[in-house]
C-alpha cells in the first residue's frame, strides 16, 4: 500500500512539474537575440551569474511568445496582447530579480526593449 501511495505521490508531483514544450523551443536568431538583450541588463542591473543565465532563459521564452503573438494577430489586437505580454514579463522577472532590481528593471525596459506600435 505504501508503495502505492508512493508511486502516486511522485507521479503527481512529476506531472505537476511539467511544463509547456512549446516555449522551449527557440531558435538561434532568438537565442541570440536573447542573449544581446540581456547584456545590456547586466551592467544596468548588476545581475550575478545565476540571474543573469535565469534572466535570459526568460527573455527567449518572452520572445518566443512575442514572435506567436505577431504572428496570429495583427493591429490593435495585436498591440493589446502585446501589452499583457510585457506585464506578465514584469511579474515574473520579479521571481528572478531582487525588488530593488525589479524597479531598475521597470525603469530601463522601455530604452531597451521598447513596445511594438501599431501602424496605422
Amino acid at each position: 500500500m505504501k508503495k502505492l501511495l508512493v508511486l502516486l505521490v511522485l507521479f503527481i508531483s512529476f506531472s505537476s512539474m511539467a511544463q509547456d514544450t512549446s516555449l522551449q523551443v527557440g531558435s538561434e536568431a532568438l537565442q541570440e537575440k536573447a542573449k544581446i538583450i540581456t547584456d545590456k541588463y547586466v551592467d544596468v542591473l548588476g545581475l550575478r551569474a545565476k540571474q543573469e543565465l535565469l534572466f535570459r532563459k526568460k527573455v527567449e521564452e518572452f520572445l518566443i511568445r512575442e514572435e506567436k503573438i505577431k504572428a496570429n494577430s495583427e493591429g490593435e489586437d495585436m498591440l493589446n496582447k502585446m501589452v499583457a505580454l510585457k506585464q506578465n514579463e514584469t511579474a515574473e522577472m520579479g521571481d528572478i530579480l531582487t525588488r530593488i532590481q525589479l524597479e531598475k528593471y521597470k525603469e530601463v525596459r522601455p530604452e531597451i526593449q521598447p513596445l511594438a506600435r501599431v501602424k496605422q
